[in-house]
């Protein structure tokens, strides 16, 4: 047996997202065969445990068609008049004590940008940059939540479908290891919608960061449930 996180995009006390660990089958093997058992386990022990009708896998190894182009190395936007994915954005993003951001990475495809070894050797992560912007590392995920919506907005035909899933799945993320996942963004976008809270989110920077506050300082008033 395993777990991964499954994003249900309802709001609670804390989040725009909730994130449930399901326990399920899993299926050894690095084909995308076995991957995609997994994924089908992980789904049917995601909706008879949650009461969610459709699942939909982000990631390279999704079965949908529109769980692949959702994955983060595939989804686009464009940066400084140049169409990037969301990872080349994300790693070409990042500030350290010795270095960055590495806008050579705009360049780079998505795994050589993930790879880099600059990543690695240019000590610790301070900060993020967006076209000279600078964004803080907290919240958390903000800088990578940013970018993800942001490539939403430039691909309508993917957003658009986003509503009709009830949850979203990573099987390569793994919460132990990783902070970022594509999944949980997805699931952000679709509840900012439901609350109608995406347009004003969307505006800039500081109303973003302005909008997952507010859910934070409500949570501490007592004034969602």
């Amino acid at each position: 047996m395993a777990s991964r996180p499954v994003f249900l995009p309802k709001r609670s006390k804390s989040a725009f997202v909730r994130e449930i660990p399901v326990e399920f089958k899993w299926f050894a093997g690095m084909a995308v065969t076995q991957k995609q058992k997994s994924i089908s386990s992980l789904h049917d022990s995601a909706r008879a445990l949650l009461s969610v009708d459709k699942v939909l896998e982000i990631s390279s190894k999704s079965t949908e068609h529109i769980g692949v182009s959702l994955s983060a190395f595939n989804l686009s936007l464009e940066m400084d008049g140049r169409l990037v994915s969301v990872e080349v954005a994300y790693q070409s993003g990042k500030r350290f004590e010795r270095g960055g951001p590495f806008l050579d990475l705009l360049k780079r495809t998505s795994r050589e940008a993930k790879s880099d070894s600059r990543l690695k050797e240019s000590g610790r992560l301070i900060g993020f940059s967006l076209s000279g912007d600078p964004w803080p590392l907290e919240p958390t995920t903000a800088f990578y939540d940013w970018l993800y919506l942001r490539a939403l907005t430039e691909n309508p035909k993917l957003a658009e479908q986003l509503p009709e899933y009830g949850a979203f799945t990573d099987i390569e993320f793994n919460p132990e290891k990783s902070l970022n996942c594509q999944a949980r963004s997805a699931a952000l976008y679709v509840c900012l919608q439901k609350e109608r809270l995406l347009d004003e989110a969307l505006r800039n920077k500081d109303s973003f960061l302005n909008v997952l506050g507010a859910n934070i300082s409500e949570t501490r008033q007592g004034g969602l449930f």
